[in-house]
């Protein structure tokens, strides 16, 4: 073992650090928590900001997508942030930033003004979340440590959304919707103050930041959504849409090439010459954007068609909670004897299932009838998944390219959620045109004159003709949601192949990945000296790339 690592060892098992790595994950935890909270929390009141700031159905998705889109776009710059300037200070401003976001939502008096302090959310998402999974990696050795540490982050990163749910139901029941946003800033506050107390900064790699990657990619999501939901709304041949997908294919071209030729992209495309790791991304991806559809069109379900209060439906949603809690729990323990696959295979089955059950809601389902089982179903599928795809997705990667894995994998989830959002509500947009073609002569023959007097002001069908129309859009998005997840479930048959060495580190054995040297415990440690840390000082040759995704070499 080198100088460096037997120093980082030496740190890693002191007494205060061992002292401190419960605090220390307790405080990343609870920002995960607060950003992945962040983006089911609103979705409770979503029908109260609509009506309060005159949001459409297919416009109010932007709510989410404002938020997902520029969390996801930037989280692999959010990475990259924390690897070079050091991820405790970047982690701390991350959570100081969505703190104000959060306060400007809170305020909010004009729709734009809300879709703003979404984005500015996700803007401080972005920069926190990556650098408190690098966190992880780089406080917690790999073996058992690690996977229980990784057990709770993946426990609160999928049952974050039911939470979410929950605690918005809570919120506006008893407050108001703009107490979901105002909840963050006394906690992201305290997290910000306990952070420096509690978890030593990262040392700081040397390198340059990717704006243009960054930039590139983000706008290319933008348009990419943009076109699904403009697509949602006017149709497939409007100019505006086609040219959304015609720029976003464009900016993709562009971020693919600027990705290739930079020397410290914001993506290290050799990431995916892992064929687990890509394959991780890729699950991920597919079941991000079926949960985000899922309880997106559940909420307006249960509120809408089942009359459910805010805080009814937020309690609707807690068993998916527990489940994924214990889903989770499980998993982690039974990961070092099994290995991630069968639980990668089993839960993206269980998911797509818990997904084509509820295809079946209609107007006349109920909670207990039509909906817990499948979210049950479904919950303790994806339970199972966040904690394997973590693992399969760091494992293996240097510390000074945590940041940019850990980046990816929440970049994958955020932009899946976003797309795969946009995606369903296009087609629910679609099966309601179409449902409500029939429902309208229906409606005409069948309504009082008050009832058609409002319907030609409003252009809105009244229960039960409305009601007919939302659940046959709904019912028709989980058919697709269903059909996402199952690609997920293909990539984990087909694609996975887990190697004796990945059984290795989640037993807590083979070649050990040292923790970074904290900057303020190792002063001019040896990864600012030339020749180590995989450069050649600031302006050293890049590590090749099939090393740079690899375990590293023995000390």
């Amino acid at each position: 073992m080198t100088g460096s690592r037997a120093e980082s060892a030496q740190v890693a098992d002191s007494p205060e650090r061992g002292h401190g790595k419960g605090i220390a994950l307790l405080i990343i935890a609870s920002c995960q928590l607060m950003v992945v909270l962040d983006i089911t929390i609103v979705n409770i009141a979503l029908p109260h900001i609509q009506s309060s700031l005159g949001f459409s159905t297919e416009s109010l998705s932007w709510v989410i997508n404002a938020y997902t889109l520029t969390f996801g776009g930037l989280l692999l710059l959010g990475g990259r942030l924390g690897d070079i300037l050091g991820r405790r200070r970047v982690f701390v401003f991350g959570v100081l930033l969505f703190v104000l976001a959060s306060l400007l939502g809170g305020l909010s008096q004009e729709s734009w003004q809300l879709l703003a302090a979404r984005a500015l959310q996700g803007v401080g998402g972005a920069i926190a979340s990556p650098t408190a999974l690098s966190l992880i990696t780089t406080t917690f050795r790999e073996g058992p440590e690690r996977n229980r540490a990784f057990g709770v982050f993946a426990a609160v990163s999928a049952g974050g959304s039911a939470i979410g749910l929950l605690a918005g139901g809570v919120l506006v029941e008893w407050l108001d919707w703009r107490w979901v946003f105002f909840v963050n800033v006394p906690i992201g506050l305290l997290i910000a103050f306990a952070t420096p107390r509690f978890i030593k900064e990262s040392q700081r790699h040397p390198g340059h930041f990717d704006l243009l990657g960054a930039l590139t990619s983000t706008l290319g999501m933008v348009l990419l959504v943009y076109g699904f939901i403009r697509a949602s709304e006017d149709g497939w041949t409007d100019v505006l849409t086609i040219g959304a997908f015609a720029g976003a294919v464009v900016f993709m071209a562009v971020f693919l090439t600027v990705e290739r030729r930079s020397r410290q992209p914001i993506t290290p495309l050799h990431m995916f010459r892992d064929r687990n790791r890509a394959g991780a991304y890729g699950m991920m991806l597919s079941l991000a954007a079926a949960m985000f559809g899922m309880f997106f069109f559940l909420t307006l379900f249960v509120q809408n068609i089942l009359d459910f209060s805010p805080l009814r439906a937020g309690l609707a949603f807690l068993p998916v909670s527990v489940i994924i809690a214990i889903s989770a729990g499980l998993a982690s323990q039974l990961l070092p004897r099994w290995g991630p696959k069968p639980f990668m295979v089993t839960g993206a089955i269980l998911a797509a299932g818990g997904l084509a059950w509820l295809t079946q809601t209609d107007v006349n389902s109920t909670y207990l009838g039509s909906i817990l089982g499948p979210i049950l179903v479904f919950g303790s599928g994806m339970g199972m998944q966040f904690v394997s795809l973590t693992l399969m997705a760091v494992s293996g990667v240097e510390p000074r390219e945590a940041g940019a894995a850990s980046g990816v994998l929440n970049a994958t989830q955020q932009v899946g959620g976003s797309l795969g959002l946009s995606i369903l509500v296009t087609v629910f947009g679609t099966a309601s045109r179409n449902e409500a073609m029939d429902q309208i002569p229906r409606f005409l023959a069948e309504a009082t004159p008050a009832q058609q007097l409002r319907f030609r002001r409003t252009g809105e069908l009244p229960a039960p003709w409305g009601d007919q129309v939302l659940a046959s859009g709904v019912s028709t998005a989980f058919v697709v949601a269903a059909v996402i997840a199952g690609v997920a479930a293909l990539i984990a048959l087909f694609v996975i192949q887990v190697r004796s060495s990945d059984l290795e580190r989640l037993r807590g054995g083979g070649v050990p990945v040292p923790v970074d040297e904290p900057e303020d415990a190792l002063d001019g440690a040896a990864g600012d000296r030339p020749g180590h840390g995989g450069t050649d000082g600031p302006r050293g040759p890049a590590v090749p790339p099939h090393k740079r995704g690899g375990s590293p070499p023995p000390g």
